[in-house]
């Protein structure tokens, strides 16, 4: 070591990161070491490692893992660490998420910054095998639901169809128009100990991942560019437009100019990120099953009163969901009537319903024997051996050998290890199998490879597999280069394919691509084919848009009144006894009034008006924990951090609408106001990390309105969204301005007062250019309420709702929101700025008051009718489980 940084001394390197590479050069012998000597299985400890992806069994990297050695070896470990950190950088940007089955918030998606690379032969092997698996398991598919041969001749017994739960009655005559029925395949695959592969699972209801797979080669790509530039792995993105023109491909015939939709069962999908990601890339919307209803046998999309025609539908849903009516009638994820359409051949839905049926354990067993009657091939990918309790002797092999297989219910539910059960446990399943043996399989452990991985924060070896992907095509079916690769959860999880993190994969290319120019990857275009869907808008995602306008309205207007309290605090706490420091309480109250919360003061009775009378030095006392609740406090209602979650809960639905820009903005802001204990002792401390955060939330919000006015198309949408951002501001400034500026204080206090509103309104600077500085209401109102040119007015809003709710294609010139807000606008324009200056003998100025206290509610009932009106679903329906349950914005 002292001989490798006197060298670095003379040859001009800094000792320390000779020191980082001596640590992972270090770290890369001891895992050659142990690599080497491993035993292939030790169930004591979890599953063994058959095969080292990365060194052979004498310790040397083998030839395909070089560069990446050498990557990781000339970043040493501060440069693994700003790797990882670089990673999960480009993850919080892109807004990758995964939610866990038991969670309803989603989390991060966790990427190991190291990628698995396949060599070019091993990628012959693994591609022809998968190819083949999908053909074979189409074959078995259109059997199952068509003639059912391999039934009639005893190939697969009966039971293991009809007993399984991905087995659809309702799908017996559905056909997808082309040669397959299996439209996309997904299969987990292992590395065995010989070197050769094994299929440990299919995955054919609804598979996921492959979004996740594009998302991931784009943030290592780009993470890596010096090593991907090195290694040149074939490109991903081929698949998403072999997706895309599949999908145009397996319209019916009678469609012209096939639309395409991507049914997902919603935001809190497990998966919702690779739903909407995917159909980001594709270029076709994402829909849930409010956005869908059947009429006349065909399937249409609701867009502002109208019906778009569907052709195709891409199913995250899983089939039993499908369709409420000839399915599973609890399901609010369905479509009523979608059976009907496909037995018409209306609509096509893919993967199929009935596709599930491919996943059966049971049907593993049988799949040698159904490829050589239906294919007259072997499979050239095997899975790991399969017994069935309905043969005697196979039965018996279960039996005695329970503690060392995995159990698995041809009826479908949880697959149990065997070697995690204790000895009761073992006897009571074996009682269960000999009494129905028939509902029982038992498979041989799978094995797996191993490779480096860093996602835990240390340079280590484990245990490996891949989740690669086909989609079908006339000619065939085509794989995605590469695929979701992934770290296994360490101990017996491994055995059920639970994972710790996303691997990329990095397939090489041949000796031929090797000269090509190898490119970053970037979001995918869409091929201009099939029909477009740019005018298409639910009112699920409209509704969406407009909150996601109101949500990031009042969040930009909350962090900027919460940043002017807190400064006014500051300059006031020690001078309590002023007459300026009446704007401390004055901006608190606001708050309350606001947000709706009591701010924990009691009140000395009410005024005239029926407003709560607060002590002014009890106020200013509470001032420091009542801001870190209002900014930190997800449940305190009006929150600064409940304004962001609803913004980022909207923005997540419509996912697919929205920008790449977003993700990276939102997530920052997310950041921000994350969920914080108790506020720290120290007063500094807590104002600290209040300023911090009110100001990213606040230089957040303004990035995001600039993406939204310089980045999206003018649409229903934008316009939607732009409407919920001028009915917030609205709201916002009425309720300020009334509770800042309707009652008369001295002179001092009104100075005070009116610079911190304006402040909050973000007009001081105009209004002191207009008045030399001097105090005066009706200068206030006229910036404040009339003045056409201000954007932050309150005339201006009421403009261009009334704009956008002509530009929306439902507009009649008539029509109720349209009347409301013609009403608001002439009510405010009779209004003399002069008029609402007068004070009556309460010390009121109660015109002013009423005004404004009137505007706000007439906003507020906007609001209430344009939801009625344009953003629910057409009068006089009602789904099959009673009232239509979605998510409810609060108001």
């Amino acid at each position: 070591m002292a001989s490798s940084v006197r060298e670095a001394a003379r040859s001009g390197t800094s000792a320390s990161h000779v020191a980082d590479r001596y640590d992972v050069d270090r770290l890369l012998a001891g895992y050659r070491t142990a690599r080497a000597q491993e035993a292939l299985f030790d169930l004591r400890d979890g599953p063994g490692v058959g095969y080292d992806e990365f060194v052979d069994r004498d310790g040397n990297v083998r030839p395909g893992w070089e560069e990446l050695a050498d990557a990781i070896g000339e970043r040493g470990r501060s440069g693994l660490d700003l790797l990882r950190s670089v990673v999960h950088d480009l993850i919080d940007h892109d807004g990758i998420t995964y939610t866990e089955a038991d969670s309803a918030e989603p989390g991060q998606w966790t990427l190991d910054t190291l990628p698995v690379v396949v060599s070019a032969d091993d990628w012959h092997v693994l591609e022809t095998g998968v190819v083949q698996r999908s053909r074979l398991l189409n074959a078995v598919l259109a059997d199952l639901y068509g003639p059912r041969r391999v039934l009639l001749e005893g190939i697969l017994p009966p039971e293991l169809l009809f007993a399984h739960p991905g087995y659809i009655r309702a799908a017996n005559g559905i056909q997808v128009p082309g040669h397959h029925q299996l439209f996309m395949h997904a299969c987990d695959i292992s590395r065995l100990s010989n070197g050769g592969f094994q299929v440990n699972a299919d995955w054919t209801q609804a598979p996921s991942g492959a979004g996740y797979a594009l998302a991931d080669r784009r943030v290592i790509a780009h993470a890596l560019p010096e090593l991907y530039e090195r290694i040149g792995p074939r490109p991903t993105t081929p698949f998403a437009q072999a997706l895309r023109l599949a999908l145009i491909d397996a319209a019916p015939d009678v469609a012209q100019d096939p639309v395409v939709v991507v049914l997902s069962p919603g935001i809190f999908s497990e998966t919702a990120f690779d739903q909407a990601y995917l159909a980001t890339l594709l270029g076709f919307p994402l829909v849930e099953s409010a956005d869908l209803v059947v009429r006349d046998g065909k399937l249409w999309m609701r867009s502002l009163g109208t019906l778009k025609r569907v052709d195709v539908v891409l199913r995250r849903v899983d089939a039993e969901y499908a369709d409420p009516l000839d399915l599973r009638a609890d399901s609010r994820l369905g479509v009523v009537g979608l059976v009907e359409a496909l037995h018409r051949g209306t609509v096509t839905v893919v993967n199929t319903l009935g596709s599930g049926i491919l996943e059966s354990p049971g049907l593993l067993r049988f799949l040698p024997q159904l490829a050589e009657r239906l294919l007259g091939e072997a499979p050239m990918l095997p899975t790991a051996p399969v017994y069935w309790g309905g043969i005697a002797n196979e039965r018996s092999h279960i039996l005695a050998n329970l503690s060392r297989l995995l159990i698995k219910p041809t009826t479908g539910g949880e697959t149990l290890v065997g070697p995690t059960l204790s000895s009761a446990q073992l006897s009571q399943l074996a009682a269960r199998i000999e009494s129905m043996p028939w509902q029982w399989v038992g498979q041989e452990l799978p094995t797996f490879s191993s490779a480096p991985s860093d996602h835990a924060g240390v340079l280590a070896s484990a245990p490996v597999g891949m989740r690669l992907f086909t989609v079908a095509q006339r000619s065939g079916y085509a794989p995605m280069i590469g695929g979701l690769g992934y770290v296994l959860a360490p101990g017996p999880a491994t055995y059920t394919l639970k994972t710790v993190a996303a691997k990329d994969v990095w397939v090489r290319p041949t000796e031929r691509a090797l000269a090509e120019t190898v490119t970053l990857p970037s979001v995918v275009q869409p091929a201009k084919t099939g029909a477009g869907t740019w005018a298409i808008s639910s009112p699920r995602v409209l509704s969406d848009l407009f909150w996601m306008g109101r949500y990031g309205e009042r969040a930009e207007n909350m962090a900027r009144l919460l940043i002017v309290t807190r400064e006014r605090y500051h300059v006031f706490r020690h001078h309590q006894d002023t007459e300026e420091s009446e704007c401390v309480p004055v901006l608190m109250s606001a708050l309350g009034r606001i947000t709706g919360t009591d701010l924990g003061v009691p009140h000395e009775g009410v005024d005239q008006e029926g407003d709560q009378k607060h002590d002014k030095h009890e106020l200013i006392a509470v001032t420091p924990s009542t801001l870190w609740s209002m900014t930190v406090d997800p449940v305190r209602p009006g929150s600064l951090a409940q304004s962001v979650e609803g913004l980022a809960l909207a923005a997540r639905a419509v996912r697919d609408q929205l920008s790449n820009d977003t993700w990276m903005v939102l997530a920052g802001v997310e950041r921000a106001v994350a969920h914080k204990s108790d506020p720290p002792q120290s007063l500094a401390e807590a104002d600290a990390l209040l300023s911090s955060a009110q100001a990213q939330t606040l230089a957040g919000m303004l990035t995001l309105a600039g993406v939204a006015s310089e980045s999206m198309v003018r649409d229903v949408g934008w316009t939607m969204m732009d409407i919920g951002k001028r009915i917030e501001r609205g709201l916002w400034l009425t309720a300020l301005l009334q509770d800042t500026l309707s009652t008369v204080r001295s002179p001092e206090a009104e100075q005070a007062i009116t610079e911190a509103t304006l402040v909050a309104c973000e007009s001081s600077v105009i209004y002191r250019r207009r008045t030399l500085g001097k105090v005066s209401v009706a200068a206030v109102t006229e910036l404040m309420l009339f003045d056409a040119q201000n954007p932050r007015s309150l005339v201006y809003q009421l403009d261009r709702i009334r704009t956008n709710l002509k530009n929306l294609p439902s507009s009649s010139g008539s029509s109720r929101p349209e009347r409301l807000a013609e009403e608001i606008l002439t009510n405010l324009r009779r209004s003399d700025p002069a008029e609402l200056e007068e004070v009556n003998e309460d010390g009121k100025r109660s015109e002013l008051a009423e005004l404004l206290s009137t505007i706000h509610t007439e906003l507020r009932d906007l609001s209430d009718i344009i939801t009625a009106t344009q953003l629910t679903l057409p009068g006089g329906m009602q789904p099959l489980w009673g009232p239509d349950e979605r998510r409810v914005m609060p108001a």
